[in-house]
């Protein structure tokens, strides 16, 4: 087994925590850490009631503190607030009644890596927010959107489908360091963080 992913639980409820922090114990790949280990290489399994501004909150502390990589474990999600929500981290979200230590274990690895895991709801109202934007705002100023390759936008619109490097690199008929590249120099052009931040960038411009 490789190294184990660095975890770190809260939750805005003592007994979701522990019992969070129980169940993730049992998980071989993960290693759970306290408030003190929390990094760049820390992933956050946060759970709470519903996304609002508490919530905000706590994602944005976590944030200040290093750890840029939140699985969101949660049972209302506000749509007016899910991009600041991937904004402040959040780079999978799935639901309590979903989260199984196995389940939250996948997203843990995964968002470790990088990737970024939405349910597919909240995909598509992620999108419809985007093109309200573009019907309602940029269009009757008569603006729009620029700055990603035409390959950019493919493998960036396939990251937001939750495929994972070999699945977009066999997908477009790309190498995997084809991939690699392309998300590392969108990353970098726009000064983000990792991939969950370059969709949620990419979305919330418009410019997928």
């Amino acid at each position: 087994m490789g190294r184990r992913v660095a975890i770190y639980v809260c939750s805005d409820d003592p007994l979701s925590q522990a019992g969070l922090s129980t169940q993730l114990h049992t998980q071989p790949e993960l290693e759970l850490v306290n408030a003190t280990a929390l990094g760049e290489d820390t992933v956050a399994v946060v759970a709470a009631d519903e996304l609002n501004e508490a919530t905000l909150r706590l994602l944005s502390s976590l944030n200040k503190q290093g750890c840029h990589r939140v699985v969101l474990v949660i049972n209302k999600l506000d749509d007016n607030l899910l991009f600041r929500a991937i904004d402040a981290g959040v780079c999978a979200i799935v639901r309590r009644s979903e989260a199984t230590a196995t389940r939250l274990a996948q997203l843990a690895v995964r968002a470790a890596a990088g990737e970024a895991v939405l349910p597919s709801d909240v995909q598509s109202r992620l999108l419809r927010q985007v093109s309200r934007l573009q019907h309602h705002v940029l269009v009757p100023l008569g603006l729009s959107h620029a700055g990603l390759s035409e390959r950019e936008v493919r493998v960036l619109r396939l990251v937001a489908d939750g495929l994972d490097t070999h699945q977009i690199a066999s997908e477009l008929c790309y190498s995997e360091r084809t991939v690699k590249v392309i998300l590392h120099d969108v990353i970098n052009r726009f000064q983000l963080r990792n991939r969950s931040h370059a969709v949620a960038y990419a979305l919330r411009e418009g410019l997928i």
